[in-house]
């Protein structure tokens, strides 16, 4: 790749595809804390390009939370692991203009700007299918354990968590957050395979 995303950001350091390749893998083969690393190393530049649909913040950290769920519901629909980066740009790219292009029909006045950035309009068809799919998602989120979903909800997908408040809130130990947020990410796969979602 020769993308800034697929470059290593520091010298020495393997390329970011290399590193979300290996990390993608590790945890297919059943590295709990594999996926803590991938969101960590990725999750900057998901974030960067949400943001550059226009988002604000609280809608970018929903974009990106609902990029790394659909991973988690659809990771095995990746085969080669280092498309992994590739796939999850595409996909957060995706709903970061689902959500930019609901937020400007809510807001008429808009000055058209944001509307000229964006692709041709999606079929009445495929956004009812989306939909569903979200809503299918996060059914599934609001079955697991409280402390589950707030994690999911509040940190698991940060670059930037406030791993210290969010230890406080649910007290635990700011060093079981990331392993709890994986463990928490394995049961919510294992309760969409269990209930036959798409894969």
């Amino acid at each position: 790749m020769t993308s800034a995303a697929g470059r290593a950001a520091v010298p020495g350091q393997a390329p970011l595809w290399q590193q979300a390749a290996e990390s993608f893998a590790a945890w297919r083969c059943g590295d709990r804390d594999a996926l803590d690393r991938l969101v960590r190393v990725v999750s900057p530049v998901l974030w960067q390009v949400v943001r550059a649909y226009g988002l604000d913040r609280d809608s970018a950290d929903d974009v990106v939370q609902t990029t790394w769920l659909t991973l988690v519901r659809t990771g095995d629909a990746v085969r080669d692991e280092r498309a992994v980066l590739r796939w999850l740009t595409v996909t957060a790219r995706r709903e970061a203009w689902r959500v930019a292009e609901t937020t400007r029909r809510m807001r008429p006045s808009d000055d058209g700007s944001l509307e000229a950035a964006l692709p041709a309009h999606a079929s009445a068809e495929v956004e009812a299918v989306s939909d569903d799919e979200q809503r299918t998602l996060w059914a599934m989120v609001h079955a697991l354990s409280a402390r589950c979903q707030r994690l999911l909800r509040v940190v698991a997908f940060s670059d930037r968590p406030d791993y210290a408040g969010i230890a406080t809130s649910l007290q635990m130990p700011v060093g079981s957050i990331g392993p709890t947020r994986a463990r928490c990410l394995t049961k919510l796969r294992t309760l969409i395979e269990t209930a036959g979602g798409p894969r």
